[in-house]
């Protein structure tokens, strides 16, 4: 039934309960405040109303609604010469956000600031259960609890008397909604049952809190160089739109490194910034401060620009690896701007590198700025023809080596088609112009040793056709594709002025990818000059679902032999290295990818590029293997070859186990790095042991073991160690 009468009833009775277990509501919603708005539905076996004593009396399956939250009891009752209200028996209260509250006996006063409940159990909307014998509410913000229990974990379902997982008990759990803290004194951390940590206090913030200033989980180990080790965040909410986090490690043998990171979010944008530093106490480097700065911004000036920077800087080539902040050989620095309108697109930029390796030349990386391209892409005519111009301005500076300043402009038309029988045609036209002005370039048809001062140019046309004829056979399950494919592109002989310099086009490599380019360099310094002819197959199998297998081999044919490309590079000659792939991936747990160029002569290998994945969870193999011939070749890395695998096996449900490693292959070459971790997971809890051996020398790094063990309670945080002995 409802009715006036039951108004105050049901008013006071939400409020009492939605304010004792506001710790569990989500903090953009107002479950403490009463809508007048919205109303009120009260229902109950029998009520009774003494006007007298003035006593409102309701029992028996006890229903009050408001909006979405259901209030339930077994008796409820309002005295309202005391401003008491009393609720008992199997008191819930089910909430919006889906959390539940279960409660014995309940008494509040009518401004509901003060009262006590017994025996809470609170079930949150993400399965985690809070609990205590009773509490009290004071000034209508403080809630105190006496011997509560918290975990989120499941209960066993064959035995729910069991204790989970990992729970939280302590004498006194205090919630203060004003300070938005949840503090217990008095605490012991179980696992399964067992206690296994005490703690005299321990606070966090409430449910309702996203972000908030305090110490994060530490870490600790030891490692050779450094030894042992304690690293000890501290999370700064500095405002909604920014915050910090200090990270400082102390060391035994090198000190303290103060490290740190600054992340804001604007309207328009967002930056972050990552920096540390530290003073050397080692003999190698004695008394020499040492670190780094990170830092990246990107920020939309309007509907059509926006600009970025990229920063990358550190104090000395190894530091990055040695303290483990950073593990590439390169660092880059880039600045940008850029706009996008239609099909059109433009960039202004700036690079900046710097190598890591003990081989690097400072005085020889380029400083390359501005960096100024333009790109622009017509609208299709009626026969579907196009017009597009590519425009590129780069000037690149040394400190000791060769500078450049290039003009570049590619104009280009294409036009497509599609015949009445199925045959596909792409029939395209470029003009490639470029100027350049040289300083100490070495030029090609020169002894080394001799440079070059002066300008350089050369206009550069191309046509081509493109052509294609797939065949497709559709069968019950499976549809199969046959498409042979051909092309010719005419340019002129030679197209590469011995005063150009190489700087983007240096580390060519013939594969699949570029076979079917126009022009097979991927840069603007080098053309590919001469009349040529492509030629391959491409065939596929496509199953149900997204079961599928492709195929593709390929080669082309040079007119005229010349030395635009490098002996072994697999186009050095008129005919050139056979390339294609080979892909799977079947409905079934297995991925294949395989790549290739074949010698044209003899069938042998000269690049092999294996993806291989196979196995269930419970059993997985994942193989990867890269093989690169650069015999001969000019190629910056040489030959390469080298093998990494890892295979890893689901246990069970929750536990599961990998291994992996990595290894050079060729001569001279080695084990890169082994591993082996072990990792259980469930609803509450995860652990994760990783054992990591690199075998990596450079300078004042050495091949080191690390042991990294990670410990994550949901809700409280993680521990986590690191070790390498």
């Amino acid at each position: 039934m409802t009715g006036p009468r039951f108004f105050a009833i049901a008013v006071v009775l939400w409020l009492a309960v939605a304010t004792g277990t506001a710790s569990a509501q989500p903090k953009d919603g107002p479950p403490s405040q009463f809508d007048p708005t919205l109303p009120v539905f009260f229902k109950a076996d029998e009520i009774r109303h003494d006007r007298t004593l003035g006593i409102v009396v309701a029992r028996g399956h006890v229903e009050i609604a408001h909006g979405d939250r259901i209030l339930l009891a077994d008796t409820v009752s309002y005295n309202q010469g005391k401003d008491l209200l009393t609720a008992s028996g199997h008191i819930s209260l089910l909430e919006p956000s889906g959390d539940v509250m279960f409660a014995d006996h309940l008494e509040i006063t009518g401004d509901l600031k003060n009262g006590v409940v017994e025996n809470i159990r609170v079930r949150l909307a993400d399965n985690s259960r809070f609990a205590a014998v009773g509490g009290r509410l004071t000034g209508g913000s403080v809630t105190e609890m006496r011997k509560g229990v918290y975990s989120p974990c499941e209960l066993c379902a064959k035995d729910p008397s069991r204790p989970p997982l990992w729970q939280l008990k302590a004498q006194k759990v205090i919630h203060d909604r004003d300070r938005q803290i949840v503090e217990y004194e008095d605490a012991f951390l179980e696992m399964f049952g067992v206690p296994v940590a005490y703690l005299p206090y321990l606070s966090h913030p409430d449910p309702t809190v996203k972000r908030k200033s305090g110490f994060l989980a530490p870490s600790y180990g030891s490692e050779s160089t450094l030894g042992l080790l304690v690293e000890v965040p501290y999370y700064w909410n500095i405002a909604p739109d920014k915050d910090a986090t200090f990270s400082p490690v102390f060391t035994t043998k090198e000190g303290a490194v103060l490290a740190g990171e600054y992340r804001q979010r604007f309207t328009d944008g967002k930056v972050r910034v990552q920096a540390s530093a530290t003073r050397g106490s080692d003999e190698t480097d004695k008394d020499r401060n040492r670190g780094h700065l990170f830092g990246d911004a990107r920020f939309d000036l309007n509907d059509t620009w926006r600009t970025g920077a990229d920063i990358q800087v550190s104090s000395d080539d190894t530091y990055l690896r040695r303290y483990r902040y950073f593990s590439g050989d390169t660092l880059s620095n880039h600045l940008f701007i850029e706009g996008f309108r239609g099909r059109n697109y433009a960039i202004a930029q700036g690079y900046r590198w710097r190598g890591l390796k003990s081989d690097d030349d400072p005085g020889n990386t380029p400083v390359v700025a501005p960096k100024l391209s333009y790109g622009f892409i017509g609208d299709p005519g009626r026969a579907g023809g196009h017009w597009n111009i590519d425009a590129d301005l780069m000037a690149l500076t040394r400190s000791d080596g060769a500078d450049s300043r290039r003009l570049s402009l590619v104009s280009g038309w294409q036009l497509p088609h599609i015949a009445r029988t199925g045959e596909v045609y792409n029939l395209y036209a470029t003009l490639q112009t470029d100027a350049y002005w040289v300083n100490g370039v070495q030029e090609t048809d020169h002894e080394a040793g001799d440079t070059s001062t002066g300008f350089a140019g050369r206009v550069f046309p191309r046509v081509g056709l493109d052509w294609r004829y797939p065949f497709a056979r559709v069968g019950s399950r499976t549809t199969q594709i046959i498409e042979p494919l051909a092309g010719i592109a005419l340019s002129p002989n030679g197209g590469n002025p011995s005063k150009a310099p190489n700087e983007d086009s240096v580390d060519f490599e013939f594969d699949d990818t570029n076979l079917l380019s126009p022009n097979r360099f991927g840069g603007i310094d080098r053309v590919e000059g001469g009349q040529r002819v492509h030629y391959g197959l491409r065939a596929g199998l496509y199953g149900p679902g997204s079961a599928y297998a492709t195929a593709f081999i390929g080669q082309s044919y040079r007119f005229r032999e010349d030395d635009t490309f490098a002996v072994g590079s697999g186009l050095d000659e008129q005919l050139s290295d056979f390339v294609g792939r080979l892909q799977i991936n079947p409905n079934a747990p297995l991925s294949l990818l395989y790549r290739f160029r074949l010698d044209k002569d003899n069938l042998e290998a000269r690049r092999n590029e294996v993806q291989f994945t196979v196995g269930p969870r419970a059993l997985n193999l994942n193989v990867g293997y890269i093989f690169v011939d650069q015999r001969g070749g000019t190629g910056e890395f040489g030959t390469r070859e080298e093998l990494n695998g890892q295979i890893r096996s689901q246990i069970t449900r929750y536990w599961s186990v990998a291994a992996s490693a990595r290894r050079d292959l060729t001569e001279g070459g080695g084990a890169l790095s082994h591993g082996f971790n072990v990792t259980y997971e469930d609803e509450c809890y995860a652990m994760k042991v990783d054992f990591t051996r690199t075998f990596t020398r450079d300078r004042d790094i050495e091949p080191s073991d690390t042991i990294f063990l990670r410990l994550v309670f949901k809700h409280l945080g993680e521990v986590k160690t690191t070790g390498s002995p």
